[in-house]
């Protein structure tokens, strides 16, 4: 498959960078080592360290160091954190945005509305044993466990924008692999236009899914991508951040990113794919369809009804920036909405 080139004007960074060669040499060391996680190592990248109050506990299996969020009960299989880095995906344009403030701002309404708050209340959520249905209009469905996944699909790192409706933004290295691959798996009919993604329902683990201020009915979070969309090489299936398993709170064990859609596109928690010959409802577009669109691209031409989206707001920082048209891929992605 033929890899896309995602632009990264230098004269755009604002912070220092690591040379590719540099980047692979200290991942290669520090996988070496022993060191599954790539926080320390991004943090020599951007130029932030991580403080003691960030520790998450240890793994009694591994004994490795957790992030805040992350499963205690989940334990990779060996030899898939850290991935390989991507060439064509090795930045974003602008540094990343430090591990430590990225892990404790996240939407996931399934826990609570406070952005600041859910990684403390993820504790409940086991992702460990985990599974995720493929189905609908295909040849070939599938059932796979999340183990299975992390070892069938060759993962690799990705560093992506990442855009909230809301008007914040930050810069992630993701792992994972894209979704097409998956897709090319089960073959899907050509009656299907469609792909429906489908995130867990635990009212027990996840107390937003108790809250009074949502309708029960609209639950479990639902989204969707046209096919074209669904296989386009940008589109990821991401299993790790940071050269770590997803902690909780970043959507474990596995999510959904699409870099030029605003964030809440990229489905959380995964369930179920199912394959479909219609355009399925989603969670924010049933909701509040006149503020929440079904495609959601990032335009900085179209307000949000309650807010401008001309600039976003860097969480590392709060500096605001412009913001860029399809989050700064229209290269890539422009021609599906021609």
């Amino acid at each position: 498959m033929t890899h896309v080139q995602i632009p990264s004007p230098r004269d755009r960074y604002d912070g220092p960078v690591t040379p590719h060669a540099l980047w692979h040499t200290r991942r290669a060391l520090l996988k070496d080592m022993g060191f599954l996680g790539l926080s320390a190592l991004m943090g020599l990248a951007t130029g932030c360290s991580r403080t003691p109050e960030d520790s998450g506990g240890v793994n009694s299996q591994t004994h490795r160091k957790l992030v805040p969020g992350e499963d205690p009960s989940a334990v990779p299989p060996d030899g898939v954190f850290p991935a390989p880095l991507h060439p064509d995906y090795r930045d974003a344009g602008r540094p990343l945005t430090p591990e430590a403030i990225a892990g404790r701002y996240n939407n996931f309404y399934e826990f609570t509305q406070q952005k600041d708050q859910v990684w403390q209340l993820v504790e409940n959520m086991k992702t460990r044993p985990w599974s995720v249905e493929v189905g609908g209009l295909v040849q070939r469905p599938k059932t796979y466990d999340i183990d299975d996944i992390l070892t069938r699909f060759a993962m690799e790192d990705r560093v992506y924008r990442f855009r909230c409706v809301e008007a914040w933004a930050m810069t992630v290295p993701w792992t994972g692999f894209p979704l097409l691959h998956l897709i090319q798996e089960v073959v899907p009919l050509s009656s299907a236009t469609h792909v429906r993604f489908v995130s867990l329902l635990d009212r027990q683990a996840c107390p937003g899914q108790r809250s009074d201020h949502w309708d029960p009915a609209g639950w479990p979070y639902c989204e969707g991508l046209t096919m074209a969309e669904a296989t386009h090489p940008l589109t990821l299936l991401a299993t790790g951040i940071y050269g770590h398993q997803l902690p909780r709170q970043h959507g474990a064990p596995i999510r959904l990113i699409a870099p030029w859609k605003y964030g809440f596109k990229s489905i959380k928690s995964l369930v179920r794919i199912e394959f479909v010959n219609d355009r399925p409802g989603t969670f924010w577009n049933d909701f509040a369809p006149h503020e929440y669109s079904f495609h959601a691209n990032v335009d900085p031409k179209v307000p949000h009804p309650r807010w401008s989206q001309a600039t976003e707001r860097l969480i590392e920082d709060g500096r605001r920036v412009p913001t860029l048209p399809y989050n700064g891929y229209g290269k890539q992605v422009a021609h599906l909405y021609e």
